[in-house]
């Protein structure tokens, strides 16, 4: 471990996420609903209560017809990577969220939740969600819930994970296989369902590696960097306006 607090092992996995391929089908997040188990409930109407670990935001330049843009950002967790801590693991009272700092990825302990929500407060990009009612789903699907993901229960705090689960599947086949476990490759589902390939996945410390060659291009930038939270999801987009609007900057 280093003075910085990160450990020195060449594993960090990251996305990169094309905002100019992005066509807002929301693929992603259809993909991660379903691999997840996420619930749901008949009337989603009231977004402060529904749970959506991939949410689509639609940006737009301000302007009217004919000068008139628009794009869509799609927000997963950004598995901060500050040094120490992430924020919303600083915060938590009873040590539910962690970073494995083997490969960067920030998880939720699920059973050891208290709900207490300062991780929600913590986390500057809204990217938790809290479970207000008991997990349900219409009785066909019931039977199609993935078994690698444990429904969560009415009460606590949940998020993105970068599908861990599918990581701990590739790990356990290198493993097997007596691969290099710091060399596991996987995908996640909201990578594997888009259509555009506008999302990219890996280790961001594999220079070698398509995701680590992405996040030194020209047009790449991450959300709110400017508050030192290190995140490990980047956008790439050409736009200027895009680039400002997704970094919440405020004229003036």
């Amino acid at each position: 471990m280093s003075d910085t607090g990160h450990s020195e092992g060449k594993l960090r996995y990251g996305m990169v996420i094309d905002l100019d391929k992005c066509t807002g089908c929301m693929a992603c997040s259809v993909a991660c609903q379903a691999e997840n188990n996420i619930s749901f409930r008949a009337d989603e109407s009231n977004k402060l209560r529904s749970i959506t670990w991939m949410e689509i935001y639609h940006l737009n330049n301000g302007k009217g017809y004919p000068d008139y843009q628009f794009a869509y950002l799609p927000r997963p967790c950004m598995h901060c990577d500050a040094p120490h801590h992430s924020p919303c693991t600083f915060v938590c009272p009873v040590n539910a969220t962690t970073r494995d700092e083997r490969n960067g990825l920030v998880t939720h302990i699920y059973p050891r939740c208290i709900g207490c929500r300062y991780c929600m407060v913590a986390c500057p990009y809204h990217a938790r969600d809290f479970n207000w009612w008991d997990p349900a789903w219409p009785k066909p699907m019931e039977s199609m819930l993935s078994p690698e993901v444990s429904p969560r229960m009415r009460g606590v705090v949940e998020k993105c994970t970068f599908c861990s689960h599918r990581m701990m599947k590739a790990r356990s086949k290198a493993y097997l296989d007596k691969a290099d476990l710091e060399a596991v490759e996987y995908t996640p589902a909201c990578a594997e369902a888009c259509p555009t390939k506008a999302i990219t996945f890996g280790n961001i410390r594999d220079a070698n590696s398509e995701v680590g060659k992405l996040i030194k291009d020209p047009r790449a930038f991450r959300i709110l960097a400017k508050l030192h939270t290190e995140p490990k999801v980047y956008y790439l987009s050409g736009h200027e306006w895009v680039r400002k609007q997704a970094d919440n900057v405020v004229k003036g």
